[in-house]
C-alpha cells in the first residue's frame, strides 16, 4: 500500500477512475520530450491544482536547486523543485497529470507517495512517459514504443512486453511498483536523435502526447506543434550542413529507416547510451531488406562509422 504523508492536497475532486499519467525531468526526457508533453497537457486542458509532494525529503538541492524569481518585480520568491499534480475531465477519462523532477533521494519513499494518491482516487491506470537518446533521423516520424506486463493491456492497446535489463530511472521503479500493486500500467517511450540530444524536441513530446491521448481515449490538443517542429528540423538541418560525416551518418540511418526497422524490433534500452541502438535494432530485426537496399552493406558502413566515432 502506498501512503500520502509527504503529500499536500491542493483540492478533493470527485474523480472516476482516472488514468494517472506522469513524467519526470532528468534522466528519462531526452529533448525534454516527455516532460514538455505533459506540460502541454496541463496548460492545454487548463488543468486544476490536484496536490503537491513535499520535496524536502526527496532532493539534493546542490543538483536540483531552487530559483529565485521576482514578484512584480520587486518581491523575491522562492521556487521549490516541486513535483505537482493536476486534475481534469476529458471526453475519454478523467486525468491525473504528474510533473516535476525525478527525485534524487528516496525512491522507494518516493514511489510511496505516488501509489498512496493514486490508490486514494481509485486510479484505473498508471502511463508514465520518457525519451531516449537513439540513433534515428531527425527528419522521419517519431519512433515510440509502449510496454507492459500485463497480456490484456499488452493486447488491447497493441503493447510490447519490455524485455531491457539494465539501470532504470523513477519511471521504471514506478512501473514495477505499480504492477505490484496490482494497478495496470503502460510505459511510453519516444526516440530522440543522440546526434541532437541539446536540442528540445517539440516533434517528440507530440508523438508522446498522441499516444497518450490514443490510450486514454481523447483528441490530443497537438495543433501549436505544426511550426516548433518545423523549426526544429530546420535548425538541426543547419547544423548538420557543416559535418560532411554526420550528414553521411544520417544518410545512413534515413536507409536504415526505410528497411523498416524501428524500435519493437529489439529491446528498449533505458539507459539511452547513444551509437547502439540501431545496430541492435538492424541485427535483431526480422524486417525483410529489399536487396536494393544492400542491407549488409548499410550494417558495414555504420558499423565502421560508430568505430570511427568512438575515439572522438
Amino acid at each position: 500500500m502506498g501512503s500520502t504523508e509527504h503529500v499536500r492536497w491542493l483540492s478533493q475532486p470527485t474523480l472516476r477512475r482516472p488514468v494517472v499519467l506522469a513524467a519526470f525531468t532528468g534522466w528519462n526526457d531526452a529533448g525534454d520530450a516527455a516532460s514538455r508533453a505533459i506540460r502541454h497537457l496541463v496548460e492545454a486542458w487548463d488543468a486544476t491544482p490536484l496536490a503537491e509532494i513535499d520535496p524536502e525529503e526527496f532532493t539534493d538541492f546542490s543538483t536540483v536547486r531552487p530559483h529565485v524569481r521576482l514578484s512584480r518585480g520587486r518581491t523575491r520568491q522562492i521556487v521549490w523543485p516541486t513535483v505537482g499534480l493536476w486534475h481534469v475531465s476529458t471526453p475519454g477519462a478523467d486525468v491525473v497529470l504528474v510533473l516535476g523532477p525525478e527525485p534524487s533521494l528516496r525512491w522507494r519513499l518516493f514511489t510511496e507517495q505516488i501509489l498512496g494518491i493514486a490508490e486514494s482516487l481509485d486510479a484505473s491506470m498508471l502511463v508514465t512517459v520518457g525519451a531516449l537518446l537513439a540513433d534515428v533521423p531527425h527528419r522521419r516520424d517519431v519512433q515510440v514504443i509502449g510496454t507492459a506486463t500485463d497480456e490484456v493491456l499488452i493486447e488491447r492497446f497493441d503493447l510490447q512486453r519490455s524485455r531491457y535489463e539494465g539501470p532504470t530511472g523513477i519511471v521504471g521503479i514506478l512501473q514495477d511498483a505499480a504492477q505490484r500493486a496490482g494497478i495496470s500500467a503502460i510505459s511510453l517511450w519516444a526516440a530522440v536523435p543522440a546526434y541532437a540530444s541539446q536540442e528540445p524536441s517539440p516533434k517528440a513530446a507530440l508523438a508522446l502526447m498522441e499516444r497518450a491521448c490514443e490510450l486514454i481515449g481523447t483528441p490530443a490538443p497537438g495543433a501549436q506543434f505544426s511550426a516548433e517542429i518545423h523549426e526544429y528540423e530546420s535548425r538541426i538541418d543547419d547544423q548538420v550542413d557543416d559535418d560532411e560525416d554526420l550528414r553521411g551518418y544520417i544518410e545512413r540511418l534515413e536507409r536504415l529507416d526505410d528497411a523498416g526497422i524501428d524500435l519493437e524490433d529489439a529491446d528498449l534500452d533505458e539507459s539511452s547510451e547513444p551509437g547502439t541502438d540501431q545496430l541492435r535494432l538492424f541485427e535483431e530485426s526480422d524486417a525483410t531488406i529489399d536487396p536494393s537496399q544492400d542491407g549488409e552493406t548499410l550494417v558495414e558502413e555504420l558499423e565502421q562509422f560508430l568505430r570511427d566515432q568512438r575515439g572522438d
